[in-house]
């Protein structure tokens, strides 16, 4: 069964999100060709703590850094290090916090400088998925509905959604139930209740949904070679419908 939580504990997992969302904010400022993603972590880490948060996945199943960067074909769970970011690059970005014992997680793809035309059309549409994602979590609908609306927008437009990976509830613990997969019909699925907050997380590949993972046990990377984009809120299933809560004010 999937947690419930009252407004007030919302709250909790509100005030995580929102450092994930001021973490993401700056890292795309960051974001430039020749910066390295060991130091987009620096700057994850230093902000997260300045904010009293700690990086939740530092240490989680032993991972070892604060946020996770994945370029190109990689579509999520990268190792920061000395690789250096070059012009015409994708990197999403992965950031999940610890607040007071709530959790927040988020994700958002940048371009590095000047991309191709796949790869800008590929963030527009993982994006869009994810807003049409978001509009599914309200009271009543099931998880199906989010997954469908996700995988019905990103196949229209020629591409495809991992499968492998999903998302998932969150609150006092990073991956809570329900389960939320990026594909499938709507209709099917636990039923959405006010109060649960979840993390939605569209992951889509210019090629086909197959990927692999690497040597270094991580790092998931499409398994043809093509680029990956991903895209993540959490948000709240209110009764006056979904609540982004890792977005700031002025994104909403």
């Amino acid at each position: 069964m999937a947690t419930v939580r009252q407004e007030d504990r919302i709250e909790g997992v509100r005030a995580a999100a929102q450092v994930v969302a001021r973490a993401l904010r700056e890292l795309g400022r960051a974001v430039r060709p020749g910066l390295s993603t060991a130091e987009l972590d620096r700057i994850a880490e230093a902000l997260i703590r300045d904010h009293g948060g700690r990086p939740a996945f530092k240490g989680y199943r032993g991972f070892p850094a604060s946020v996770c960067p994945s370029v190109n074909e990689e579509v999520v769970h990268g190792i920061p290090g000395p690789r250096a970011l070059e012009e015409g690059d994708i990197i999403g970005i992965d950031v999940g916090v610890e607040l007071h014992g709530w959790y927040g997680d988020a994700a958002r793809t940048f371009a590095v400088g000047a991309i191709s035309e796949e790869a800008s059309r590929l963030m527009r549409v993982t994006e869009e998925a994810l807003e049409r994602g978001l509009a599914q979590a309200r009271v009543g609908n099931r998880v199906g509905d989010i997954s469908h609306a996700v995988q019905s927008h990103v196949e229209r437009h020629g591409f495809s959604v991992v499968r492998d990976l999903v998302g998932h509830g969150i609150g006092r613990e990073m991956h809570e139930e329900p389960s939320v997969p990026n594909y499938g019909p709507a209709g099917k699925g636990p039923r959405l209740v006010a109060g649960q907050v979840l993390a939605i997380e569209p992951m889509v590949n210019a090629g086909g949904y197959a990927v692999v993972t690497r040597p270094d046990g991580w790092t998931v990377a499409t398994k043809d070679g093509r680029l990956s984009a991903h895209f993540e809120h959490t948000v709240a299933v209110g009764t006056d419908g979904p609540e982004i809560l890792s977005a700031l004010p002025d994104e909403l």
